[in-house]
Formats: structure tokens, sequence, C-alpha cells
């Protein structure tokens, strides 16, 4: 089942013990304007995936990151979160990877649901029509012919 989020809210994402960002909601408006943004379509045709999906990461956040914590300069002072910054976050492996993890693959794993059938509700066969017939009713229907 689809849960919708009526609220639309911004959440608090963990990316790294001490490191949270909080997120705009990922919505069909945010990840078409993504899609079209300058630096994504600035990337070469002979990119290779990966190049693709970094910029595309990176301009995602920077539509998407309203705040965080945990986050300093050179010398350790508290930053706000601006264009510059984010990028310079994201190119961190391990917060690059959490960011995909829990914010972008929710995006694309609803979109690989639209594509195969829904789970039985309760293991393999819990969606399956019963066809047998008890023993009992196909002994006696048995015993009187």
């Amino acid at each position: 089942m689809l849960t919708l989020d009526l609220t639309n809210a911004p959440r608090w994402h963990d990316l790294s013990p001490g490191v949270r960002v909080q997120l705009r909601p990922l919505t069909t408006a945010l990840m078409v304007a993504t899609r079209s943004d300058p630096a994504v379509e600035a990337v070469p045709e002979e990119a290779s995936d990966e190049e693709r999906a970094v910029a595309f990461a990176k301009a995602l956040a920077r539509r998407a990151v309203l705040a965080w914590e945990g986050i300093g300069d050179a010398d350790g002072n508290p930053i706000d979160p601006n264009s510059e910054a984010i990028d310079a976050l994201l190119d961190v492996w391990p917060i690059f990877e959490a960011f995909q993890l829990t914010y972008v693959s929710k995006g694309l794993l609803l979109e690989q649901e639209k594509n195969v059938s829904a789970l039985s509700p309760n293991g393999p066969s819990a969606g399956a029509t019963d066809t047998a017939k008890p023993a009992r009713k196909r002994a006696r229907t048995a015993r009187r012919g």
C-alpha cells in the first residue's frame, strides 16, 4: 500500500553520526526541477552513470537542504547551508551514500514498485485462490457413484 504524507513537512535525515540535514519532501516538482537544472543538463553525453548521479545528487541537495547540524568550516565553526557547502558535503563519500540511501532511493524505490506485481499479504500462497475440494467431499461423492 502506498502511504501518502499529506503534511508535506520537511524531515530531518541522519547522514552520519553527528551530521543531519533537514530536507524538503521529495516531490514530483522537486525532481522535475532538478532534472532541468543547468548543472545536470551540462553533464556531457559521454559522461558515466556515476558522474551523472553525482551531478544529479548535488543539484537535488541544493534544492532540498533547508538546514543542517554538525557541519562546519575548516576552523570548526558551524556554517549555514549554501550551494558551495552542499556540493562539498556531497563530495564526502559516506555522506553522498547516506544521502542517496535515505532520501533519493525512496523516490526511486517507489518508481520501481510500479513495474512489479504486488506482494501477497502473508506468504507465497496468501493471495492464491483455493481450488481444491476437501478430501471428505470427494470421498462421499465417489462412494455414491
